[in-house]
């Protein structure tokens, strides 16, 4: 088994590293701000809020590409992105 088959960081941090990564895109980080209507400043005072965290992480969701590279990124399965929102929604 390799080790990012075991690794399930918390939902908030998994979020938080997933919205630095969509960040870290000038074309993803525009994409994110123009769909949620969110600006930088807006997005700076709401970084903790479970219910943002899940909009990013269902931004990611939505464009495979996008999930797929996160979770390489982050060395998780695209699948605990997923488990993660689902959690944060909760």
């Amino acid at each position: 088994m390799r080790a990012r088959d075991t690794n399930h960081p918390d939902a908030q941090a998994l979020a938080l590293s997933a919205l630095a990564w969509t960040l870290s895109d000038a074309v993803r980080a525009e994409r994110l701000l123009a769909l949620t209507g969110l600006d930088s400043d807006g997005l700076r005072a709401r970084a903790g809020d479970p219910a943002l965290l899940a909009a990013v992480l269902g931004f990611l969701a939505q464009h495979e590409p996008d999930l797929t590279g996160c979770a390489d990124a982050l060395a998780v399965r695209p699948e605990a992105l997923i488990a993660a929102q689902q959690e944060l929604e909760a």
